[in-house]
């Protein structure tokens, strides 16, 4: 409350923000060992003088206005398209692959490979298989031992899901028993020309 037993208003979120910018926009003023009476007495005393009057029929000079100093623009960022997506096997594809009355065009072992190595290599086989228009490949990562995922079983379905993967690759699913189940993945390849 203030002394004359009024309750003050607290200051809005705007009042907040207005006070905020005005107190960032003033620059405090230098300390003078002058008062300020001798201040304004300097101030007055080296107010600029009026200009003279120009004869008569003569024009002011014209100033040119200022040029601003050329400003860097740091380059755009070219913004890569977006990853196309991805579309699994559908059922009905699924079960004509693992009838056999669809063929597999390519298929790779990653069975003693490391994370690295099956890496580049997938990714070579990926791009070879889109080179060559295959539509359907199969790749084997295996179980895993003990009971325990393979370190390749979970990485390869994240790998397949990358950017570098994506240009390569329409969808994946995990094999049926016949081709290795779990341990394998059928990957349909994007075509060449888009599919």
């Amino acid at each position: 409350m203030s002394r004359d037993g009024k309750r003050r208003r607290g200051l809005t979120y705007e009042d907040r923000v207005l006070w905020t910018t005005v107190a960032k926009s003033i620059k405090p003023l230098r300390v003078a060992a002058k008062s300020v009476a001798d201040d304004i007495g300097d101030a007055v005393r080296e107010a600029p003088k009026a200009p003279k009057p120009l004869p008569p029929g003569k024009q002011p000079p014209k100033f040119k206005k200022p040029v601003p100093a050329p400003r860097t623009i740091a380059p755009a960022a070219i913004a890569k398209p977006a990853a196309p997506a991805m579309e699994p096997l559908t059922r009905r594809m699924k079960q004509r692959v693992a009838k056999g009355k669809h063929t597999i065009d390519a298929r790779l072992d990653l069975h003693g490979f490391t994370q690295h190595e099956a890496h580049s290599v997938l990714l070579r086989f990926l791009r070879t298989a889109h080179d060559r228009d295959a539509r359907l490949v199969l790749v084997i990562t295996g179980k895993g031992r003990g009971g325990e995922i393979g370190v390749l079983r979970r990485q390869v379905p994240h790998w397949l899901g990358l950017p570098e993967f994506r240009d390569y690759v329409i969808g994946f699913e995990d094999a049926h028993v016949a081709h290795g189940g779990e341990g394998a993945l059928y990957v349909r390849v994007r075509r060449g020309r888009g599919d």
